[in-house]
């Protein structure tokens, strides 16, 4: 059990009690998932609709070159082939600019995209937001569109590896 997670446990919260230490609810399992337009890291306005027909891997994250956030995104790129034959995207959001974010993927080789969250306004849809950074959560969105588990505060070391163990579970992998 994580440092974090084991002192919420020990002081009596539970997970649902936790996970929303953002600004705004999360969104419930089942539900259509919040739409969003933003831009990646070379500027090209994503949609979530662009993606329908695929599992969506969408994780936000607090900022670019940190220690954790370079680890997590690290983690996806190593199986972002797995993902991708499962017929998932991953999809990365922070508050961080076009060009952190386009500077982050070079730095790092990332060949997925970094939607830049400037304002919060999609990070506060999925109850991500937690001031001026996201929250450390992940959200599996089916080809329909529709919000099927939800990660809240995750360890960016093992993270990747459990949200491919949910996307085989759900894709009957």
């Amino acid at each position: 059990m994580g440092l974090v997670v084991g002192l919420l446990v020990g002081f009596g919260m539970t997970q649902p009690a936790w996970a929303q230490w953002g600004t705004t609810p999360l969104p419930p399992i089942g539900s259509p998932a919040p739409e969003f337009a933003l831009p990646d890291q070379a500027g090209q306005i994503r949609r979530l609709a662009d993606f329908r027909g695929e599992w969506v891997v969408l994780y936000f994250y607090p900022r670019d070159f940190t220690s954790g956030c370079t680890i997590e995104a690290r983690r996806f790129q190593q199986d972002l082939p797995k993902f991708r034959a499962m017929g998932a995207q991953v999809v990365g959001v922070s508050a961080d600019s076009v060009d952190s974010h386009k500077r982050f993927c070079s730095a790092e080789g990332l060949q997925f995209p970094l939607l830049s969250d400037p304002d919060g306004t999609v990070s506060r849809a999925y109850g991500s937001w937690m001031g001026d950074v996201a929250l450390r959560n992940t959200f599996l969105i089916d080809p329909e569109g529709i919000l099927r588990e939800i990660d809240p505060i995750v360890n960016p070391s093992r993270h990747s590896a459990e949200v491919l163990a949910q996307l085989q579970r759900l894709v009957g992998s």
